[in-house]
């Protein structure tokens, strides 16, 4: 017994409904789209004088050597605890939070010493503290 077996259909993708859908969607996009419009306006920019600016404010330094000494803007402590550079840091500053506090430490210079540097200031309340660094020759 045969039995027949029915042709099969090739199967079709209809694209038609899909361009549709993407043409609408781009029509959608661009009348939905603000393009900015460049301003008409004509400007003459201030022109900077060749005079030099303000004296730059007053700076503090603390420097740590390799040995691990400090110096608060080029005078040695004697002692290097946190109360000795905060002494230091408030007979230079007179109570001023705001002046810039840079350190600077030797390659070598113990961790524990610029770490020390930096809580002593940040006990003060220094606000604008920096370490220094250099760039590396190649």
């Amino acid at each position: 017994m045969r039995f027949k077996r029915k042709p099969r259909e090739e199967l079709e993708l209809n694209l038609t409904p899909l361009i549709d859908v993407v043409f609408l969607l781009l029509i959608f996009f661009m009348v939905s789209t603000t393009f900015q419009k460049e301003s008409q306006i004509s400007l003459q920019l201030p022109r900077a004088s060749e005079d030099p600016a303000e004296a730059a404010p007053e700076t503090l330094e603390i420097v740590i050597n390799a040995a691990g000494k400090f110096y608060v803007n080029d005078q040695e402590l004697v002692k290097t605890d946190v109360a000795s550079i905060q002494k230091a840091l408030n007979r230079l500053t007179e109570g001023n939070r705001q002046i810039p506090l840079t350190i600077r430490a030797d390659a070598q210079t113990p961790h524990q010493a610029v770490v020390t540097a930096m809580d002593a200031a940040g006990q003060l309340g220094m606000l604008r503290m920096s370490i220094a660094t250099s760039h590396s020759p190649k």
